[in-house]
């Protein structure tokens, strides 16, 4: 496997610092008439018609402890997942679990204002586990999984202390899971492809089941 410059994390590195100073100009990231201007995740708004509002949640942050702490980990865990994967799939991997973690967001807690790449990351948190579940015969990948797992547990743990947009951890995670097996891991091993297909129309399944349920809460 050939280490390649990571440019896709570098990318969404500074797309996200670039909005959250945008947002700070604007009146700051924790200002409520900010967040909601720059797309967060308001249900109403997405019944309305405003969709876009799935996907920018992920580029937005609320204060700099929440952009801070998600770019570190974007930095050291997207370098890591993009020279596994390759750049377009780790891409793909990334949209695709902030889409459903902000769809379980939508569909589970109707009433918060919610932002952050937390539902991307745990997409990656996700595609590790993926690879444990797959691939723990390899040495660096059990090891891994395990840490992930151990991290995924914390970090699930302490959200049920509030203030925390648990339904799109939730939903990120299990999106990065099947994602995982949807673009497959060729760097390290094939996924057969019974699991690849069962993966992709469980992602769709879920995302128009959440969708709907959205609009009926």
């Amino acid at each position: 496997m050939v280490v390649k410059k990571p440019v896709v994390t570098y990318t969404l590195l500074g797309m996200n610092v670039i909005v959250f100073i945008l947002m700070t100009l604007a009146g700051g990231s924790e200002n409520l008439g900010v967040l909601v201007e720059f797309g967060a995740k308001v249900n109403a708004l997405i019944v309305e018609g405003q969709w876009w509002r799935l996907i920018a949640p992920m580029f937005l942050h609320i204060g700099f402890e929440h952009i801070i702490v998600n770019m570190i980990t974007l930095y050291f865990v997207g370098i890591q997942l993009e020279n596994i994967l390759g750049r377009i799939r780790f891409l793909a991997v990334y949209l695709v679990s902030g889409l459903i973690g902000n769809l379980a967001s939508f569909a589970f807690n109707p009433n918060a204002v919610s932002a952050g790449a937390s539902t991307a990351l745990f997409g990656l948190f996700g595609v590790f586990l993926m690879m444990g579940e797959s691939f723990g015969s390899n040495p660096y990948i059990r090891v891994m999984a395990k840490q992930f797992l151990l991290l995924v547990v914390l970090n699930i743990g302490f959200g049920f202390y509030g203030g925390v947009d648990l339904a799109g951890h939730i939903g990120g995670l299990i999106g990065g899971f099947l994602m995982g097996y949807s673009v497959g891991v060729p760097y390290v091993g094939s996924v057969p492809l019974p699991k690849k297909i069962v993966s992709i129309l469980a992602l769709i399944f879920l995302g128009i089941m959440m969708f709907t349920l959205g609009f009926k809460n």
